[in-house]
């Protein structure tokens, strides 16, 4: 399994007034410019994908629209409440072990979460190996099942790293 992590793009700034539910936070319109150009580059890098899974926050569900459009996947996101702001690495792996058979995949969600998942992913332990920046991306690949400690990092890319390639 070929796994593409990509943190949301940057989204406006919080405000309880207006967002009483971080969750409905959206991209800031510079966030979602930067974020299509990153995920331009993402397309060059990683040209196919299976499915693309997202937390449900506006953020990411934008910034997972975006890749999507970008990699011109036709399939419907998948949300999934484990990928949810500030969530634990553990349950979105157990999930992935579910689907195994997919080959190409794309989580989009929120940092600690997609640090931690690396970590799990690569070391065993929930620790952040890298840190993503918002809209950047890793790609890891597991070479038999998902599991703790079975991954290799293939990548890392910030968003202007990202913008560069497109």
């Amino acid at each position: 399994m070929e796994l593409v992590i990509v943190r949301h793009g940057p989204a406006a700034g919080r405000d309880p007034s207006r967002w009483p539910d971080d969750r409905q936070r959206p991209l800031s319109p510079e966030g979602m410019r930067a974020t299509r150009r990153a995920a331009k580059g993402l397309a060059t890098l990683r040209p196919t994908v299976d499915k693309i899974i997202t937390s449900p926050a506006t953020r990411a569900l934008t910034t997972a629209e975006i890749v999507r459009e970008a990699l011109g996947v036709t399939s419907a996101l998948e949300t999934w409440d484990e990928l949810e702001p500030e969530a634990a690495p553990g349950p979105v792996l157990e999930r992935l072990q579910r689907l195994s058979r997919k080959r190409g995949l794309v989580l989009v969600g929120h940092e600690p979460t997609l640090g931690e998942l690396v970590g799990l992913s690569v070391t065993g332990e929930s620790v952040p190996v890298t840190r993503f920046s918002k809209a950047g991306a890793a790609q890891i690949t597991f070479p038999k099942e998902p599991r703790p400690g079975a991954a290799e990092i293939d990548w890392v890319l910030t968003r202007k790293q990202l913008e560069r390639l497109g």
